[in-house]
């Protein structure tokens, strides 16, 4: 089953954007969770309940990481915890090297990996700039 998650941070956002790049993706509207609120953490509503009907060989599809959350700590372990201990396929759709249909082999995990963490370390860089004046990137 494929499964659709989109998140903007207020509800004064507009989601239109994420939900028709989700649709193209042939999911059912009724399997696309949407959340209005931070990315700070996953305690939402909406990604909960997507989350307690993953089965094994399941699909999220989300149309960046940075909508799936904002602390890139807690992305990696939710990534992990769902493609390992439940064993759910994640694509990012902005980011090809961020689909885990792909590449099972040992290669492929690396690559996931060393994406995940490059994310990690940009958004703790742009946290730690934050007002000093520095480009981040």
């Amino acid at each position: 089953m494929n499964y659709g998650y989109a998140r903007v941070s207020s509800k004064s956002q507009n989601e239109d954007r994420q939900i028709v790049d989700l649709l193209k993706q042939r999911i059912l509207i009724t399997n696309i969770y949407l959340n209005k609120q931070s990315g700070k953490n996953f305690d939402r509503p909406q990604y909960k309940k997507m989350s307690r009907k993953l089965k094994p060989g399941d699909t999220v599809f989300v149309k960046s990481i940075d909508r799936f959350g904002r602390n890139y700590d807690e992305v990696i372990q939710q990534w992990y915890y769902l493609t390992k201990k439940r064993k759910v396929e994640i694509v990012v759709l902005d980011m090809p090297l961020l689909d885990t249909r792909r590449s099972k082999d040992l290669l492929g995990e690396f690559i996931t990996d060393l994406v995940l963490q490059i994310l990690i370390e940009q958004n703790r860089c742009a946290m730690a700039c934050q007002g000093c004046g520095a480009v981040s990137y």
